[in-house]
């Protein structure tokens, strides 16, 4: 049976000479893989270009319960990315994002508040003009709370010492050293409360940025089961200093 979705592109894999595998974040099914064949041929229907990192599309799909290899019958960019393939801040930012992500959302089931999250995002990221190198930041600590480890706000009134491990303000600082001060703190709470679109108003250095990065990590590290080491994180932070 035909079903039509919207998906996100998180892994292409080759699978022959001229296929691939290519797991999705749909909408409607969530995380499934796809096999889709003649992606080299010249006048392939869906092209490898199609499907690279964090790309949106519409889909028209086969799906079997239980099935652990799904076809595509269509598959056409939703919207059509104008600057992401072309700016390499962007894309940088978007393959440092996909590789969390699939290291985050890999057994994620049907969760369309997850789905339209991560496509609104994206979507918002491509068509912006101004240049937002905390995105990324901004973007992770709105995705905890998808995830279900989202910074607490309560004690936020005491702001002193966040404390990674639990989540949470505290007044002094943590026995152990998964904690941000003051200061960065600070940040990390704002990146989290402030719409993608009013970013532009959190100002602060290179220094700051990739100390507050490395805390992120940490925390997804802390709150994911498995989530091993980040390979891109060097080349992203390499990018934006």
């Amino acid at each position: 049976m035909l079903h039509k979705t919207r998906g996100i592109i998180l892994k292409t894999t080759l699978y022959s000479e001229s296929s691939v595998v290519v797991q999705v974040f749909t909408e409607k099914f969530g995380i499934q893989s796809y096999l889709i064949n003649g992606v080299k041929k010249p006048k392939a229907k869906i092209r490898m270009n199609m499907l690279q990192p964090l790309h949106l599309a519409d889909m028209v799909v086969y799906h079997k319960v239980n099935s652990g290899l799904q076809r595509v019958s269509e598959l056409k960019p939703s919207p059509v990315f104008r600057s992401i393939p072309y700016d390499i801040v962007k894309s940088s930012i978007v393959i440092f994002l996909n590789e969390v992500l699939y290291k985050s959302i890999r057994q994620q089931h049907t969760d369309e508040n997850l789905f339209s999250f991560i496509y609104n995002a994206i979507s918002w990221f491509d068509e912006t003009t101004t240049a937002q190198p905390n995105f990324h930041l901004a973007f992770l600590l709105k995705l905890s709370r998808f995830l279900g480890f989202a910074p607490s706000l309560e004690s936020k009134s005491d702001l002193s010492f966040f404390d990674l491990q639990e989540g949470e303000f505290k007044s002094q600082p943590p026995l152990h050293p998964n904690y941000i001060a003051k200061t960065e703190a600070a940040f990390f709470i704002s990146l989290y409360s402030t719409p993608f679109e009013q970013l532009g108003e959190i100002k602060f250095n290179n220094a700051t940025r990739r100390l507050i990065l490395d805390k992120i990590l940490i925390f997804y590290t802390l709150h994911t089961a498995s989530f091993g080491e980040i390979k891109s994180h060097q080349i992203l932070e390499d990018v934006l200093s």
